[in-house]
């Protein structure tokens, strides 16, 4: 770049350029800092005034006042070269339009921040600073520090101030104050030594993290809270992700298929759901919490555990988060439970059906009835519902079908638990065999993949 180039630029900057001869009489000069030759002329006046005694022959670069303005000299004095000699000052940014855009800005930021000198007077405060005394910067600026603050923290902070002052170096801490109204607060900021004139203060800047920190300590005890009922309930329950990856899970569910709760820790949820009818039902219900089309669902399903043994269980599957459109995970309960058992083969809908109605304390002529079936088939049916379950007689059979999550506990008349609730049809009492194939029609189109049908339908 050409001098011309050069002195083209320095007319936008805030600076001043200027070329004096040997009386210092400006013959030219430039920049965005004055306007005219005679404004630089009567800053050369200036910052020689400035120098104590007559400049030294090496000085070239030092800091001047001018017109309330500091500006960042750089001039050769002594002997001129070929009569002239050339300086350049750049503005530091304290003049009095710079001041007010610095305390315009400084006065609306959120940050509270302020001025003090060594012997805690508060030389300037912001907005922010006020509004945590509640009151304004007016009421604050010229008033010592035990002025606004109690006793035990006003020795607090004039112990801080006089740590900056001491170390020369900022500080950033987090401490505890309090409101005119008697409540507590915090804060988070830096403190730091500053220049003002002739004498060295302490600023800060703090942002106050009380309604932060309390709600850090809200969600600290309410995961507490929750840590200490999974792990103390006694309940089996695991926190799902939306992936279907187990996330946490409690020693009771852990107990529950055999594993060490390490191991049972970001393993696959489907791992530990054995093959059932109701399967692709759970599988729907799961998807539709994911989508919050469902808040929660009740349901069973089969559990397998690490030994291969399956058993029935309820789960409950409630959704965590209520903000995003989809779940991020899912706490899944287990409240009943049967008893292990060797996997066996699926029974069918009509030993199912046998099974409920001899809980009920049908004989097997009226079985037979009910179902429009032979006497000698449901004889057949029961002899061979005998040795799938292992049991030795008619009340042994009812027996393991509900300690092995056949039927459904809690429930009368008896009916399985794949089965959806009994409902009475719109035109009246049907006939049993009729009510039991509309009920397990209902069942099998209610039923998808992930999880099973609600708790009301086991």
């Amino acid at each position: 770049m050409d001098e011309t180039g050069l002195k083209s630029l320095l007319e936008h900057l805030p600076v001043s350029w200027w070329e004096a001869d040997r009386e210092l009489r400006v013959i030219d000069s430039g920049g965005g800092a004055f306007d005219d030759t005679g404004t630089a002329q009567r800053f050369l006046d200036t910052v020689r005034q400035e120098l104590s005694g007559p400049p030294a022959a090496g000085l070239s670069h030092w800091q001047a006042q001018f017109d309330g303005r500091l500006f960042e000299v750089n001039w050769r004095l002594g002997a001129p070269r070929q009569g002239r000699s050339r300086g350049l000052a750049v503005e530091l940014g304290t003049g009095p339009a710079a001041t007010r855009r610095y305390d315009a800005f400084a006065d609306l930021a959120p940050a509270a921040a302020f001025i003090r000198d060594a012997g805690g007077r508060h030389l300037w405060a912001n907005h922010a600073y006020a509004h945590l005394y509640g009151t304004t910067p007016e009421h604050i600026i010229g008033k010592h520090v035990q002025d606004v603050d109690a006793p035990a923290d006003a020795a607090r902070v004039l112990a801080l101030d006089k740590d900056v002052l001491t170390r020369g170096k900022p500080v950033r801490h987090t401490l505890a104050y309090h409101r005119p109204d008697g409540s507590s607060g915090q804060a988070a900021g830096h403190r730091f030594p500053v220049q003002e004139g002739n004498q060295t203060c302490v600023a800060g800047i703090y942002i106050d993290i009380s309604d932060y920190t309390r709600a850090l300590h809200q969600r600290r005890e309410a995961e507490e809270s929750l840590c200490a009922l999974r792990d103390h309930s006694g309940l089996p329950c695991a926190l799902i992700s939306a992936g279907g990856r187990i996330q946490q899970a409690s020693a009771a569910a852990a107990e529950l298929l055999q594993i060490r709760l390490s191991d049972l820790v970001g393993r696959r949820a489907d791992t530990v759901l054995a093959s059932a009818p109701e399967l692709p039902g759970l599988r729907r219900g799961w998807h539709d919490l994911i989508a919050r089309r469902s808040r929660r669902i009740q349901t069973s399903a089969l559990l397998v555990d690490a030994h291969g043994r399956q058993r029935r269980a309820r789960l409950h599957l409630t959704t965590v988060g209520r903000s995003a459109a989809r779940a991020t995970s899912v706490w899944a309960v287990v409240t009943h439970q049967g008893i292990a058992h060797e996997s066996h083969p699926a029974l069918t809908a009509s030993q199912e059906r046998i099974l409920s109605l001899l809980a009920a304390g049908r004989s097997n002529a009226e079985i037979a009835t009910s179902l429009h079936l032979s006497r000698q088939t449901v004889d057949y049916h029961l002899s061979r519902l005998r040795d799938l379950l292992d049991a030795p007689n008619r009340c042994a059979l009812v027996a393991r079908a509900y300690v092995l999550g056949i039927l459904a506990p809690q429930t009368w008349p008896p009916r399985p638990a794949t089965a959806g609730p009994p409902r009475k049809p719109p035109d009246g009492p049907a006939p049993r065999a009729r009510y039991f194939h509309a009920t397990a029609s209902k069942q099998a189109a209610a039923e998808g993949p992930f999880p099973v049908p609600p708790f009301s339908d086991c």
